[in-house]
C-alpha cells in the first residue's frame, strides 16, 4: 500500500560480482587483441561503439541530482506544521507498528539550493489521499508553500512540475471506484505555485477501459 515502508532490494552476493568481473576483463582483452591485429582503430573504424563491444569498461557513477537531498521526518515536519488542519493531525496515526501512511517525495520545483519535499497523507483502510503538502527549505527551515486538504487528493512531481490529482465521485460510485479525476499542474512564479490549466479525466466503468482525458475550458 502506498505510504507504508518496505525491505530494499537484496545485494548481489560477492561470489556472483567477482565472476563478473572476471568475465568482463576477458572481454576486453580479447577486443584490445582484435583491434590491434587489424593494424587500424578499432571500434573507431566501424563508427561509433556500441555497449557490447566496451563490455571491459567501468561505468561512470550517475551525476548527482541537482540541489542537495536531505531526508526528512515527514511526520514530525507535518505535526508542528500550522498550516496543517486539526483534522489531518489527530488522523496521521500509524496503520501498523510505526508506519505511518504517508507518501513523501523530493525533486526540485521551486529552483531552491536543497530539494523541495511533497508529502501525501493516506488513509490506512483505502489509501485515499486527505492531504498534499509541499515544503521549501528557506535558511535551512522547512516552509510550508503548498496545501491542499480537499480529499481525495495527491500530489507528485512530474517532469519538475507540481501535480495534483483529485478523483471524482458521483452519487453511487464506490470509494474503489470513481467516475473520473481532475489533474491539475502547477509552476513556481515569483515566489508562489501558480495554477495551470486543468484536465478532466472520465474513467470507463467496462473492464480495462481506461480514463479518457478531457481538458477544462
Amino acid at each position: 500500500m502506498r505510504g507504508l515502508t518496505g525491505a530494499g532490494p537484496e545485494r548481489a552476493p560477492g561470489s556472483s560480482l567477482a565472476v563478473i568481473a572476471a568475465a568482463a576483463s576477458v572481454t576486453a582483452l580479447a577486443l584490445f587483441a582484435a583491434a590491434c591485429g587489424t593494424g587500424g582503430t578499432g571500434a573507431r573504424d566501424e563508427g561509433p561503439a556500441h555497449a557490447s563491444a566496451v563490455a571491459g569498461a567501468v561505468a561512470s557513477p550517475p551525476p548527482s541530482p541537482s540541489g542537495s537531498y536531505r531526508q526528512v521526518d515527514a511526520v514530525a515536519l507535518l505535526r508542528h506544521d500550522p498550516e496543517v488542519s486539526a483534522s489531518v493531525k489527530r488522523d496521521l496515526k500509524p496503520c501498523n507498528g510505526d508506519d505511518y501512511p504517508v507518501d513523501v517525495s523530493y525533486g526540485d520545483l521551486t529552483g531552491g539550493a536543497a530539494s523541495d519535499v511533497v508529502v501525501n497523507v493516506l488513509t490506512c483502510a483505502d489509501a485515499v489521499g486527505v492531504g498534499s503538502y509541499v515544503y521549501r527549505d528557506e535558511n535551512g527551515a522547512y516552509k510550508n508553500v503548498f496545501r491542499s486538504e480537499e480529499s481525495p487528493v495527491y500530489a507528485e512531481i512530474v517532469q519538475g512540475v507540481l501535480t495534483v490529482t483529485k478523483q471524482v465521485y458521483r452519487r453511487g460510485d464506490p470509494i474503489s471506484r470513481p467516475s473520473g479525476e481532475d489533474v491539475i499542474p502547477y509552476e513556481w512564479r515569483a515566489g508562489r505555485f501558480a495554477q495551470g490549466k486543468p484536465v478532466h479525466n472520465d474513467y470507463s466503468k467496462s473492464v480495462g477501459g481506461g480514463a479518457t482525458p478531457q481538458p477544462d475550458n
